[in-house]
């Protein structure tokens, strides 16, 4: 049986499927961040706005993500939004991320970082 790394996130940074929502795209970036998985982030980057490169600060302990709210990203949609706050040790990053299909996969375009 499959455990939850498997059953959620490792199937799309392996390849084996794509996120099927904006949401699940968000949550697998999020565990692409915690896991130092570059080459899933930048693939899932829209191309428009993908870095070159894309460093990691490997002394980042990420503990937690909260969906703060949604809008659109489903398959009914070609964008849509989602709002989260990825907490690491020492802190938390809130950020609204926009999301586009392009070629019918979901890719991250860019994101505003809110106040508060």
């Amino acid at each position: 049986m499959p455990g939850p790394y498997d059953g959620c996130c490792g199937r799309f940074h392996s390849g084996a499927a794509a996120a099927p929502t904006a949401e699940a795209l968000m949550r697998s970036r999020y565990s692409a961040f915690v896991r130092g998985d570059q080459a899933y982030l930048l693939r899932t980057w829209h191309p428009g706005t993908r870095p070159a490169r894309l460093d990691l600060d490997p002394g980042t302990r990420w503990t937690g993500l909260e969906i703060l709210a949604t809008r659109d990203g489903s398959a009914f949609h070609a964008t849509g939004t989602v709002e989260f706050r990825a907490s690491f040790r020492g802190g938390a990053l809130r950020e609204r991320s926009r999301f586009e299909r392009v070629d019918g996969a979901w890719v991250y375009v860019d994101g505003e970082f809110p106040e508060g």
